[in-house]
């Protein structure tokens, strides 16, 4: 696997991780149940993505990132001290969180525009429904809280 699409697709992965972790920080500070069930299904299912690019990756003797990056430690503590001073706590982590899912969908989709044709941009190409579906769920909660 060449350096270039390693470092790639392992910048993805990280970030994954990161908004995976932020996603199950999320549902366990939220105050509605019926959000916590929710946040926690699309931090599961981005732990889906997360293990089929880790798979891909060592299939092709490639080496994936397995935690997210200091810079997205210090970001979630962040983000969690603002969203707790904010009155409506629950729709401050649905903005922050549709935002991230946001970020991370155009990310893929920028990989995958610079990758030649290979097994890791298929593996990418494979992810993006699973992506654009969470992607969709975020913006309708969003869209429903008043963004």
């Amino acid at each position: 696997m060449p350096l270039e699409t390693r470092h790639l697709c392992n910048g993805l992965i990280r970030r994954s991780i990161e908004l995976r972790a932020l996603y199950s920080h999320a549902a366990e500070q939220v105050s509605e149940p019926g959000l916590r069930t929710v946040l926690s299904e699309e931090a599961q299912s981005l732990e889906a993505v997360i293990a089929e690019l880790q798979t891909q990756m060592r299939h092709h003797d490639g080496v994936p990132v397995t935690r997210g990056g200091m810079f997205g430690a210090a970001r979630q503590r962040l983000d969690t001290w603002l969203v707790r001073g904010m009155p409506r706590s629950d729709d401050a982590w649905i903005r922050l969180l549709a935002r991230d899912e946001q970020s991370l969908l155009r990310a893929f989709e920028r990989v995958i525009a610079r990758l030649s044709a290979g097994d890791m941009a298929a593996t990418l190409h494979r992810q993006l429904p699973r992506l654009q579906s969470i992607h969709l769920d975020m913006h309708s909660l969003a869209k429903a809280a008043g963004r």
